[in-house]
């Protein structure tokens, strides 16, 4: 299978390029350097050049506070940019992944969220990545992947925020009014390249299982490190970050599981993997 694979540098597409490659797959990794997703014309040369059988769409804008203040930027890379991604992969006749948001559900509740929930986004990120997914309507094989509080070992996120602030504080504050679940770049990257195998089109929540808030999660962090940092809970009002975010970000996985697909692996578990390498590169 010859796969495109965007945001090939990012921390989700630099596991989903590794693990295609050690697969056996064609794959064409693609990032700013090699296609401007914002510019139709680059986009029609690289897919000319690079003829695939699937388009897994990695690149985003996903500085989600700093979108409040970069609206046009945010709404050129993932509504535009999407829009041109998605016009090339059904011109190809390639079967398109694009990776969306929990952000795109209102967020308010206690219930898991289905696919079926109306989206409402509270936040500039959020709209953006809900009018990608209505631009990638347009192809007739695809997967809409909605996933939540993304971590990697090859990028910026919580655990090594968390890991990096442990060095210098003995005591951090962290929301614990927002709920959802973690998910672990090399779990979700696994169950796409599976995805793109079968023609189970449609919509999909998909995370690490199981449910916290982000005092949960950096709590388990540093229990998990061995690191004693004392924790405050605060609100999101509190807290006062730009963007608004969803206080549930649950979600169900009912139409992963009626697909056939088997759920990830739970976020615990996930964690354990993650920092049993992370550690290692910093020691």
């Amino acid at each position: 299978m010859r796969v495109i694979v965007t945001g090939a540098r990012g921390q989700l597409g630099t596991d989903v390029v590794r693990l295609l490659d050690m697969q056996g797959e064609i794959v064409y990794a693609a990032d700013l350097a090699d296609m401007d997703i914002t510019n139709a014309q680059s986009v029609e040369s690289f897919f000319h050049a690079h003829p695939a059988d699937a388009v897994i769409h990695c690149a985003a804008y996903t500085a989600v506070d700093k979108a409040e203040s970069e609206p046009e930027l945010c709404r050129l890379v993932n509504e535009t940019g999407t829009q041109h991604i998605a016009r090339a992969a059904e011109a190809a006749g390639a079967k398109l992944v694009y990776i969306s948001t929990d952000y795109v559900y209102p967020g308010e509740g206690t219930q898991p969220q289905s696919e079926d929930t109306t989206p409402a986004p509270r936040n500039v990120y959020g709209r953006t990545k809900y009018a990608g997914e209505l631009a990638v309507q347009q192809c007739s094989r695809l997967f809409i992947l909605r996933t939540s509080w993304v971590f990697g070992l090859h990028g910026n996120n919580f655990p090594y925020k968390m890991l990096s602030l442990a060095k210098t504080h003995d005591s951090l504050c962290v929301v614990n009014d927002q709920v959802g679940s973690p998910t672990f770049t090399e779990d979700l990257a696994s169950l796409i390249c599976r995805m793109i195998r079968t023609e189970s089109y449609g919509t999909y929540n998909v995370s690490n299982e199981g449910f916290c808030s982000w005092y949960d999660f950096a709590e388990t962090i540093f229990h998990k490190a061995n690191l004693n940092i004392t924790l405050k809970p605060v609100s999101s009002e509190a807290f006062a970050a730009a963007a608004d975010r969803p206080r549930n970000s649950r979600m169900s996985k009912d139409a992963l599981c009626k697909a056939g697909f088997e759920r990830l692996p739970r976020w615990q578990d996930a964690l354990d993997r993650f920092l049993s390498r992370a550690l290692m590169k910093e020691s």
